[in-house]
Order: structure tokens, then sequence, then C-alpha cells
């Protein structure tokens, strides 16, 4: 590309909000769309057009992070990769997940985080995955907020339930009213997914330690959420059902084998398998293991965790305890950050690309909470060579 490109000499503004590394994956990722960058439609003579960048008719918000650029509407040739997620229906490689935009990941604002789902699905995101625990509802309001109950076309929502086990006959009332709530938050009618948020534990297992996090035994998984569930998808309320895959592997597993299972699973892809502070059982993740099992039933595969809340990135972005989960992964992180740098990309950006190039994952959750991360992680949106993949590997060898 020539140095008096548009493309190539806008100082201060747009590329400047970027670390050297991220200004550089964004300006590769837009190279195929430089004989198309448009121009103001009235010039002045014997001075060259001032770029105009072809992104989103709807990411007015964007011009606040770049008030030199003028968005215009992406060309329809050059969308966001999709892929099916299982048996429903083609998503974004990219989610926008609800931790960030919920307040979980890191200092953020209400208006920040409304602007960045806008920015998420102006930049070909489809799929936004909230639910109540982040932010006390706050995810799912900052949805309500941004599109007020009228979803762009194609853009699809899920949420959960941490539903515990509570006496059988109270179950089906508290799951309606957590899908109420959340449908209420969100402005909407129906959500497209609605996933058990709690872990699956077996009915005589030992939960303690699930304190915060209530488990929810076996049989009333089986014998009572699912059924409520498919009354769900029956009455339109809930397009299909899903779990979360980071509880007892065994019991998971189990559950994919069921006549009546999942459409989809929300399941553990970075490099180290782990779910961080989230795992509450002795004994590895078996994460991959998950994943095949989804493959080999039909079920969809939500990767979560890819950045493992922070433990794959250039910096914590919050305080932790010294013996929390996430800071003891940062920890045993110190050669993947120094093989990202030499690749000449952010920690972050390396994890979502590992993340998309595992075997069997549809969608990768982001946990952004600002337009910046989301446009970081756009521009590096793509999955790595085999090569790349197994030096990220051999960086996590005891």
């Amino acid at each position: 590309m020539p140095s008096n490109h548009p493309l190539t000499s806008w100082s201060g503004g747009f590329l400047a909000l970027f670390s050297a590394p991220a200004r550089q994956t964004y300006v590769g990722m837009y190279r195929p769309l430089a004989p198309r960058i448009l121009t103001h439609k009235t010039s002045v003579p014997g001075r060259a057009p001032e770029p105009r960048f072809r992104l989103s008719t709807r990411r007015r918000n964007a011009l606040e992070l770049a008030p030199r650029i003028i968005f215009a509407s992406v060309a329809p040739e050059d969308p966001m990769e999709t892929r099916m997620l299982g048996r429903l229906w083609p998503v974004s490689v990219l989610t926008l997940g609800g931790g960030g935009v919920g307040q979980l990941w890191g200092p953020t604002t209400r208006d920040e985080c409304i602007a960045t789902v806008r920015t998420a699905v102006d930049c070909g995101i489809t799929l936004l995955d909230m639910a109540p625990a982040y932010g006390n509802g706050e995810a799912e309001r900052v949805v309500g907020a941004a599109f007020e109950g009228r979803l762009p076309a194609g853009i699809r929502v899920t949420t959960k339930h941490r539903l515990g086990t509570p006496p059988a006959g109270e179950v089906e009332g508290n799951i309606v009213r957590s899908l109420d709530e959340s449908l209420a938050r969100m402005r909407l009618e129906r959500v497209d997914l609605f996933f058990l948020h709690s872990n699956i534990i077996p009915d005589r297992y030992d939960a303690s330690a699930y304190v915060d996090r209530p488990a929810t035994r076996w049989k009333t998984y089986i014998e009572r959420f699912i059924p409520v569930c498919e009354r769900l998808v029956a009455d339109g309320r809930i397009g299909a059902w899903g779990i979360t895959g980071i509880g007892i592997p065994e019991c998971i597993l189990a559950g994919l084998g069921e006549l009546s299972r999942p459409a989809a699973v929300q399941c553990i892809t970075n490099p180290i398998d782990s779910p961080g502070e989230l795992k509450y059982f002795a004994g590895p993740s078996r994460a991959r293991e998950i994943i095949a099992a989804c493959k080999n039933g039909g079920a969809g595969v939500l990767g979560i965790r890819p950045v493992q809340g922070g433990a794959l990135t250039d910096t914590l972005d919050r305080d932790l305890p010294p013996d929390h989960g996430v800071v003891m992964d940062f920890k045993r992180s110190a050669a993947f950050r120094a093989l990202a740098k030499g690749l000449g990309m952010s920690s972050a950006a390396l994890a979502h690309r590992y993340a998309l190039s595992m075997t069997g994952v549809d969608t990768v959750v982001l946990g952004c909470k600002n337009r910046r991360e989301v446009l970081e992680c756009v521009a590096a949106v793509g999955p790595l060579e085999p090569a790349v993949v197994a030096r990220i590997d051999a960086a996590f060898v005891a």
C-alpha cells in the first residue's frame, strides 16, 4: 500500500487508538478494501479527498472515538465469517458476551457499554450472550437500552438462569420467573437460546464448594430443567436451550448422550483448558473432550473464557487476590505473552485467534467492556496457522 494512501496517512485519528501492533493488524485486515474506500461527495480542487471508511451506517457512536472518520456501510461481500451453531442457525464467529458490558471485567460506564453493544453489531457480530449474573442484570439492561426492544435484523440473543437445586415443586416457577425478568430487562418477548447457568453435579456430590454459585444436581436437571425448557420452546418463549460446560465433566458428557440433549453448550476454549476460579472439582476440565462430544451429538459450541478472565492478556485490569484462578493462570502465561509480542499482536488477540482455531468451536464469546476492545478483536479475527498453534501449546508445557 502506498505511503500516501488514506489508510496509511491518517494521523491522530482512529488507528491512533491502538498499539502499534494492533494498528498494523487493523490496516492489514482492511488492505483488501483499499480500492473501495469512499470519499466525500464534494472535494476542494487541488486537494486530495478526505477518506470515508466503509464500516457501517449505524456506527454513529464510533464517531466519538474517531471524529475524523465518516463511516459508511460495509460492503456485503466483506461480512464477518459465520459458522453453523450446531443444528440451529449460522452465527458470527465472534459473539459479544455480557461479562464486559455487565461491568465485571474492569472499569467502564453504562453509556460506553451501550455503545459497545451497538458497535459489536455494526462490526458483524450476530449473537449477544447475556445473563442475569452479569452485573445483577446490568448486561441485559444494556441490551434493552441499546435497541429498545427492536433488535436489528439477524441479531440473536441468549440469556441464562442459575437454577441451583430448589425443591422439585419450585423449579418451574423459578425458571419462568427468571426468564420473565430477563426478557423485561432486555425489552424482548423471547430469546433464541436459554442456558442453564448452574454447574451440573451428581446427585450425591458434595456441593459445599458451590456456596456462591449454586449447582444443579443431575436429577433436577433431567427431571425438571429439561421438561420446563421444552415447554418454553413449545410456547415460543425460547428458541432452544443449552447448558454451561464447566460443571463436573462426567455430568456434562452424560448429558450430551441423553435423548433430550442441549442444542448448545458453553465450552472452555483457551490454550490451558482452564476455567480458572470457576473450577470447583478435582481433576482436568476435559474441555476438548466435551467439545468433541458436542460436535458428535450435533450441539453448538460457544467458546468461553478465551482469555481466561484476563489471565491471557498483557496486563490484569483489576485487583484480585494472589490465589485467584485468574492471577495464577496469568503467572503461568509469561511465555505466551512473549510469543504474542514476538508475533506483533496483543495477548488477547492471540488468545481469541487460538480459540477460533480449536477444532469444533462455532463461535467465541468476547468479554469486551468498551468499543476499543471490540474493534481490536474484530480486527484480529481469524484462525491461526497450525505452526503458531503448536508454538502456543509449547509455551504452556511445564
